[in-house]
């Protein structure tokens, strides 16, 4: 990587977490056409253990050196409850903080995509082969499904924490199925996760995709860059402004490309004068363009942690104590190996709640352990939890910047558990949770519910207690949605992820996603990056793959199962 001599690109990505580190990667593959990475954040340092160490995952949000800390408004349907949002600050953004979990969501996911008006390249057939070549999944079946030499490279569970068999097998007696690969032909099931964990070390997304590219000439990689307004002529986006180590700095571009994420691309695009008009006037920006979708349709994944206590000394919970950190830390830099070298979110599960959805809007993840994401842990000796929640609720919210400060958080409103749907699903989710923990394979492990608790047991209690007690999966997403310039809800072109009206400006990440898929986001973004690389590169995409899926009532019920 060379420092810029000239303050003039061909592409300038915006954001270098995991979208940006997949568009320099594949932007300056093209050796005559230069392109910066601008990122907000500072360097993933190799030697950095919060996020480099996989079980670390919990220390790095809510620490204002990896975290942006965002938080919503008063959540009206939450008890008035401001939910905080995590997102990484650091190159590779959130896949540097995240949980780790791979999952591609479910194929009817993006045949809802393309079912929409002019999305129909962004149906299961046109994100399967991006899926493929994003992939290495060590530990899958040699098949069509799956992509094997791609930089992600996805080690499989491997699961065999007694509990996670136990919780497979109760799952089982409830009347669910296994499956061996929740990423392959059946999703719906139980078993083990992929992670994006290689060697026993966080594979983020510039791990993967930057940082074995950072001699390449034409390409410019700046961390601590605060990219505060995009600059137009016109309706053509010239260049942009950022500060970095307390100055002011312009550069032009031929391409200008978002990759800030679902908060902060609407922020830049309103900030820029790109956003609802009236808004934008009430706030003394002059609007480029008036496209009142952006920062709408906001949608997310909220979630809850079922906890259980364990009578069987077989659980994660005493690695939790501070006296084995040393040992176990000591474990992990010496061989990448121990409690420290796994995200511990290595299995789980995805059902229909209900004979009304198509496919699963429920999924779990097990954990071996019972402690919340800021690291407080249950009381009890030993413990393990369930993290569950519906996965495409009907909920939408919005986001809106205060002022024409670019420093200042917008403001956010996710409305969770606004609607009959969710509100039903709420409680689906923790009666399906306990239909599965009540089963006999589960027994000999369970020594009671800790949270929520036996005393809370009617709907109206369950959902008292979500309101209360729930957090985000942060999933936040759609707030520049894909679609046609015909719906005036939409800000991206599906077929050049151009923002409508406008020049020489593109947004690529989890922002122009049309709905939340029905898993973690982190590998539908990631593919969405890989095929936008080729629409912006002006490549050929990728020919579709007619390839089969289970669908519930088409399929055989045991299709696809590990016995």
């Amino acid at each position: 990587m060379k420092e810029a001599v000239n303050e003039s690109y061909d592409y300038i990505v915006v954001g270098g977490g995991s979208a940006g580190s997949i568009l320099g990667n594949r932007l300056s593959e093209d050796g005559d056409k230069s392109v910066l990475v601008l990122e907000a954040g500072r360097s993933d340092y190799a030697w950095d253990l919060l996020i480099q160490m996989p079980a670390a995952l919990p220390f790095p949000a809510g620490k204002s050196l990896y975290d942006w800390k965002y938080e919503s408004e008063p959540e009206p349907y939450m008890n008035g409850r401001r939910i905080k949002h995590a997102r990484g600050k650091v190159l590779g953004g959130s896949s540097s903080i995240n949980g780790m979990i791979y999952q591609r969501g479910n194929p009817m996911d993006y045949e809802r995509w393309g079912a929409d008006t002019g999305m129909e390249t962004w149906d299961w057939a046109h994100c399967l082969p991006y899926f493929k070549r994003l992939e290495n999944a060590l530990e899958s079946p040699d098949d069509d499904l799956r992509g094997h030499d791609g930089p992600i490279k996805l080690e499989r569970g491997p699961a065999k924490n007694p509990l996670f068999q136990a919780f497979f097998n109760s799952a089982v007696e409830a009347g669910y199925n296994k499956t061996p690969d929740v990423n392959g032909f059946r999703q719906e099931g139980f078993g083990p996760f992929d992670k994006h964990v290689y060697k026993g070390q966080r594979l983020s997304a510039s791990r993967a995709y930057l940082h074995p590219v950072m001699n390449r000439e034409n390409l410019t990689v700046k961390t601590r860059a605060y990219v505060t307004n995009i600059d137009f002529e016109g309706t053509k986006a010239k260049g942009l402004t950022y500060q970095r180590n307390g100055k002011t700095h312009k550069v032009e571009a031929g391409e200008i490309i978002l990759s800030g994420g679902a908060i902060n691309t609407p922020q830049l695009l309103q900030l820029s004068g790109v956003g609802d008009a009236e808004h934008l006037r009430s706030l003394g920006i002059k609007p480029v363009v008036n496209l009142p979708g952006v920062g709408e349709n906001l949608q997310d994944h909220l979630e809850v942690y079922v906890q259980h206590a364990c009578p069987l000394p077989v659980s994660e919970q005493p690695n939790l104590n501070k006296l084995k950190m040393p040992w176990i830390g000591l474990q992990w830099m010496l061989g990448r190996t121990g409690p420290a070298a796994t995200n511990h979110f290595e299995g789980g599960g995805f059902v229909r709640s209900n004979e009304d959805v198509d496919y699963p809007n429920l999924m779990f993840h097990f954990l071996p352990v019972a402690v919340r994401y800021d690291g407080q842990k249950a009381p009890t000796d030993h413990g393990f939890q369930v993290h569950i929640g519906p996965m495409y609720s009907d909920a939408r919210g919005s986001l809106k910047i205060r002022s024409k400060d670019p420093k200042e958080h917008p403001s956010m409103v996710y409305n969770y558990l606004s609607t009959d749907q969710d509100r039903r699903e709420w409680v689906e989710a923790i009666r399906v949770t306990r239909e599965i923990m009540s089963q006999p394979a589960m027994k000999p492990y369970n020594a009671g519910e800790i949270s929520p608790g036996p005393t809370v047991k009617t709907d109206e209690e369950i959902l008292e207690w979500v309101k209360e007690d729930a957090e985000t999966a942060l999933h936040p997403s759609c707030t520049a949605k894909m679609g046609p310039a015909s719906d005036p809800m939409s800000v991206v072109d599906p077929n050049t992820m151009k923002v409508h009206g406008l020049e020489n400006l593109r947004v690529v990440d989890a922002s122009a996603m049309p709905y939340v898929t029905n898993g973690n986001i982190h590998a539908p973004v990631l593919m969405l990056a890989e095929k936008a690389a080729d629409l912006i590169r002006g490549r050929k995409p990728l020919d579709p793959m007619d390839a089969d899926f289970y669908r519930h009532g088409i399929h055989p019920a045991d299709a696809g199962t590990v016995k």
